[in-house]
């Protein structure tokens, strides 16, 4: 471990679990959130902690260590396209080679461009502290705007993103620009068959409400349909969403990023053959 004027770079996880049970620390991996509003504070510096670094995968997942970086989860050849897709859309790459997955999670912001593929890819997150470790969905985990269930004695270590699945999907993120733009409304979609009926149609969306949206019961309507049967619930289907999304009050209107919604989510089942 070595002692800096503000925290602590610990040398392992060991270490660094240790020091956050004794002391009151801000986990700093990237730094990327965490520098524009930097206080007067003791950090746990973790972004050379290398169990946090480490990507890696078994037959049921793709294990992210939460301090490593978005261009190093770019660059991993396990990596989904639909997590490729959303990190060519997070800032640029000076910031892509600092910002960390775990840091974009745990600001707990709706508009996380990472949150949105971890929420809709059903991905765990691990958390330790010296007592043990536990995981929890990411739904479980992102309480509020700004606020996780992180106790205090512990650090965010893994994402275990399910590797089956991920292929066909649907991702778009709307913004002022094309590039370098937090989102106004972001949309990530999975649909899965298993011979004519359909397994999974999961639908998130982003940068609408205090949390990530995603609503299990409604996908449930299309889980055992063939196609012919989910087009004939398909009115029904939106307009439970319709009903169930009310976006907050943004910088643009809640009436545009509502339509939008819709559009989204229709055209992802239309592409899909609803």
């Amino acid at each position: 471990m070595v002692i800096v004027e503000n925290g602590y770079i610990p040398a392992d996880l060991a270490e660094a679990l240790k020091i956050r049970g004794e002391q009151t620390v801000i986990p700093y991996a990237g730094g990327t959130d965490l520098m524009v509003d930097a206080e007067d504070h003791a950090y746990l510096f973790l972004n050379k902690v290398p169990e946090l670094k480490r990507i890696s995968e078994d037959e049921t997942y793709l294990k992210i260590g939460a301090a490593a970086t978005f261009t190093e989860i770019l660059n991993y050849p396990g990596t989904p396209e639909i997590l490729k897709a959303a990190i060519h859309y997070l800032a640029a790459p000076a910031i892509r080679n600092m910002a960390t997955a775990g840091g974009n999670v745990s600001n707990a912001s709706p508009k996380a461009d990472s949150s949105l593929i971890f929420y809709v890819s059903d991905t765990l997150l691990k958390l330790a502290s010296a007592k043990g470790e536990r995981i929890l969905p990411i739904e479980d985990f992102i309480t509020g705007r700004g606020k996780t269930a992180l106790q205090a004695d512990e650090l965010l270590v893994e994402f275990l993103m399910p590797k089956k699945g991920l292929e066909n999907y649907y991702y778009e993120k709307v913004g002022a620009r094309k590039a370098l733009a937090i989102s106004r409304v972001a949309f990530a979609g999975l649909f899965n068959m298993e011979g004519e009926r359909i397994t999974r149609c999961a639908a998130a969306f982003g940068s609408v409400a205090d949390v990530v949206l995603r609503f299990r019961d409604f996908e449930a309507m299309m889980i055992g349909l063939t196609l012919p049967e989910a087009k004939a619930v398909k009115s029904e289907f939106l307009a439970k969403y319709d009903q169930a999304i009310v976006p907050i009050r943004g910088r643009v209107s809640a009436d545009y990023r509502k339509h939008v919604c819709m559009n989204l989510l229709e055209d992802f089942l239309t592409q899909n053959g609803i």
